[in-house]
């Protein structure tokens, strides 16, 4: 066989949409989130169904089939996007973004348009792939990545979709939609409490101690929330760490694989440069921390050499 046939065939293989392990496992945190999803569901669900008698089953179902917007391609940029923070691209975003996209689009063989690219309003180097057909990039990357290792970046997103690696985390963040807005709805309504307190009643030492004892029950009772999602984070950050090497391993065979390791090499040194703070957002509660770009350069270096010894054998 050809060398140029073996390449071909890698490129296909590495084209087929397949479900992989680290996809199969990220559904562990999901499944870690039932039990409190459930909890904050029956918060919402208990006074609607004192006016209307829907039951408690049928309104999880409901939420449920609702995750639909997360995979559903003109849902994803109304709803989706909107959830993220993302948004579309401006026109000079798009000059930059775009003709990486198609790059990666024409190797492949794939429709541009067969994916939807959105741009986070964000200052960290980053990028990663949502719901069924989303390739997010920060604004930040635009600016920074030169459109060679865009195109690695992109890459590797598109592997995330073809490998279903995307399925868990977007059923994890329709589940989290409850969860977080019980977690916001409680710390808001903690702060009220505290300041009524503070400006109303703070002349009875009884009043006081049972304002202060609610906002101090409210905090509690949204950190009881927000550790859930925290938790079934760190969940997910333990299993799902080797998607990105299947992602990259992918990228490699479509012939991404030098781009993708030098844009990493530029993320190492962006990152040792500065540290950014997270805060509370549903993005940051469930973003999964990857791999250090250091030991993911060094997969992929160590495919590459193997990609061009195969190429060498085979000639």
């Amino acid at each position: 066989m050809a060398a140029t046939d073996v390449s071909r065939v890698q490129r296909h293989r590495a084209l087929d949409r397949s479900v992989e392990r680290s996809a199969v496992a990220a559904l562990v945190p999901v499944l870690a989130l039932v039990p409190v999803w459930l909890l904050a569901l029956a918060v919402f669900w208990w006074p609607l169904h004192q006016v209307w008698r829907i039951s408690f089953t049928t309104f999880a179902l409901v939420h449920l089939a609702g995750v639909v917007v997360m995979f559903w391609r003109p849902l994803q940029t109304l709803v989706v996007m909107r959830m993220l923070g993302a948004r579309r691209a401006t026109p000079d975003q798009a000059q930059r973004l775009e003709p990486a996209w198609r790059s990666v689009a024409q190797q492949l063989g794939i429709r541009p348009r067969r994916y939807a690219l959105a741009v986070l309003p964000s200052d960290e180097l980053n990028a990663f792939a949502c719901g069924g057909s989303l390739l997010v990039v920060t604004a930040y990357a635009i600016d920074t990545l030169p459109r060679d290792e865009m195109t690695g970046v992109l890459a590797h997103e598109l592997a995330h979709h073809l490998g279903f690696h995307t399925v868990a985390l977007s059923l994890r963040q329709w589940l989290s939609l409850p969860i977080f807005l019980l977690a916001r709805i409680g710390f808001f309504l903690q702060n009220v409490a505290a300041a009524a307190t503070a400006s109303f009643v703070s002349h009875s030492t009884a009043l006081s101690f049972l304002g202060r004892l609610i906002a101090s029950v409210l905090n509690a009772v949204s950190w009881l929330f927000l550790s859930a999602l925290l938790a079934s984070n760190s969940i997910a950050n333990r299993v799902g760490k080797r998607s990105e090497f299947e992602a990259d391993s992918r990228a490699v065979a479509m012939g991404f694989g030098r781009e993708l390791a030098t844009a990493l090499r530029r993320v190492e040194l962006d990152n040792s440069a500065r540290g950014d703070a997270a805060g509370l957002s549903l993005r940051d509660t469930l973003v999964v921390t990857h791999p250090s770009p250091r030991s993911r350069v060094s997969r992929i270096e160590a495919l590459r050499r193997r990609e061009a010894e195969r190429l060498r054998f085979s000639r």
